[in-house]
């Protein structure tokens, strides 16, 4: 598990320094305005701490799940009877009680009439047995010395056959009672409160495997059902603190995990890899999270889910104060008065912060006092004066990052090239074309580089 410590470290500081490379890229390749006037190029402090979903530059992986039920509760149908009323369908609340479906009961009634002749006729047989017994007991005692052993070897036989015939009307009342429980309770009812999930009429699935026949499931109770890959299920560990993520708002709710099924893996595979080459199939593993509060989730959302180190303290849900920022966005030119470069109507503004607790694994610090998530600021150095025009770089495009500079009619590296930057600064550095230039669906983090979940972590190779 250690080792599995050190490489998610390995990633974060990573993950980290492409988000430092890209705003340096941002500041060091200002361009005039168009009468010649500086520009600070700021980001929103959401995206610089991976908070803002589409185009966020957060340093942890982030593993898709799902919310879910808390519970389910299924019932299997006997094969060998019909059902002869189905009393609810998919996606129908029912409460604990309420009848789902109702067998036929012909044929127990057929079975417990002739299971009730066999008792007849076994307890005749009983008697007509316990009957001769006591006849052969009898004759034993007035029988001469040399027929006292036929008599014996008769008494065992009918005593033998005494205890079947006791052992055989157990059974057929065993049955009897079962048969008349069956009539009796022919309507199947729900055990909980819930929605009905599934009916599966043909009490199979579709590879033909025994499925329940109907499942309900629990309304109100959530869980997160998380995947991950085998590249990254190392980093997750039971009772781990996690964080989960709306992905269409700010919202966040605190867990941990309850749960990882290792042997119950997904198998995805790439249909690209070069002949015998497996290195782009990987499995994937359900993990769940139980949460300390389900309010404001919905069944079926999708969410994000995220180790929880520190990296979001201040979000709602969390008693933590602040928030959390990578280091080098505080200026610290004064080390007794801290402060950032905020935007403040398209100008720039030196702002004094209150700085908390320090996180030197994450190369992060607290910020308790003023900054807020929805500032933009940029990273200090030495060009930055209170007044300067501000420009939101995640709103650039790759060519205006760049600049006429940055390359020359040939396609070679312009100035900026030369100065060592023209060709580390990918076409799509920026925003969301920082994210979405690698061919992410939606923009998020973890799908950097094309990774299927776990985005960065899983661009780098495993030897690293």
């Amino acid at each position: 598990m250690n080792k599995f410590k050190q490489v998610n470290k390995k990633y974060i500081i990573a993950a980290a320094a492409i988000a430092v490379v890209a705003i340096v890229c941002f500041l060091l390749l200002r361009k005039g305005g168009s009468e010649g006037e500086d520009i600070a190029y700021v980001s929103s402090v959401k995206s610089l701490t991976g908070r803002g979903g589409r185009g966020a530059l957060g340093a942890v992986n982030k593993l898709p799940g799902i919310v879910e039920s808390q519970e389910t509760w299924s019932v299997s149908r006997n094969s060998d009877v019909e059902v002869e009323e189905l009393h609810v369908e998919v996606g129908q609340e029912v409460s604990a009680g309420d009848p789902l479906f109702t067998y036929s009961t012909a044929k127990y009634e057929e079975d417990l009439k002739q299971a009730q002749i066999d008792l007849e006729r076994l307890n005749n047989e009983l008697t007509s047995t316990q009957e001769t017994l006591e006849q052969l007991r009898k004759d034993k005692n007035n029988a001469s010395s040399s027929e006292q052993a036929n008599y014996t070897i008769q008494i065992k036989e009918q005593e033998l056959s005494l205890k079947e015939k006791e052992i055989d009307i157990q059974m057929k009342e065993s049955e009897i009672e079962k048969l008349e429980g069956n009539i009796e309770n022919a309507t199947v009812v729900s055990a909980i409160d819930g929605v009905v999930k599934s009916i599966n009429k043909g009490n199979t699935d579709s590879m033909g495997n025994d499925s329940s026949y109907i499942t309900v499931m629990k309304v109100g109770d959530y869980r997160v059902k998380g995947t991950v890959s085998e590249q990254n299920i190392g980093q997750l560990t039971v009772d781990a603190p996690v964080l989960v993520f709306s992905r269409v708002d700010d919202r966040v709710w605190k867990g941990t995990i309850s749960e990882i099924k290792t042997e119950n893996e997904q198998s995805n595979s790439s249909t690209s890899y070069y002949e015998g080459d497996s290195s782009n199939r990987s499995s994937k593993y359900p993990f769940y999270v139980q949460l300390d509060t389900s309010e404001g989730l919905m069944l079926g959302q999708h969410v994000y889910v995220e180790l929880d180190q520190g990296q979001y303290a201040g979000q709602e849900g969390k008693d933590d104060k602040g928030i959390w920022i990578d280091e080098y966005l505080i200026d610290f030119t004064d080390p007794d008065a801290p402060a950032v470069w905020t935007d403040v109507n398209g100008r720039l503004k030196k702002t004094p912060v209150e700085i908390g607790e320090r996180n030197d694994d994450l190369g992060q610090v607290q910020v308790l006092s003023g900054l807020e998530l929805t500032d933009s600021i940029a990273v200090p150095d030495e060009t930055l004066h209170d007044g300067m025009k501000t420009e939101l770089a995640e709103e650039m495009t790759s060519d205006e990052m760049l600049g006429d500079e940055a390359y020359d009619e040939s396609g070679e590296a312009g100035e900026a090239g030369e100065a060592g930057m023209g060709e580390a600064v990918p076409a799509g550095v920026g925003g969301d074309d920082f994210i979405d230039g690698t061919g992410a669906e939606d923009g998020s983090f973890e799908d950097f580089g094309g990774a299927e979940d776990g985005g960065l972590i899983e661009e780098i190779p495993a030897d690293q």
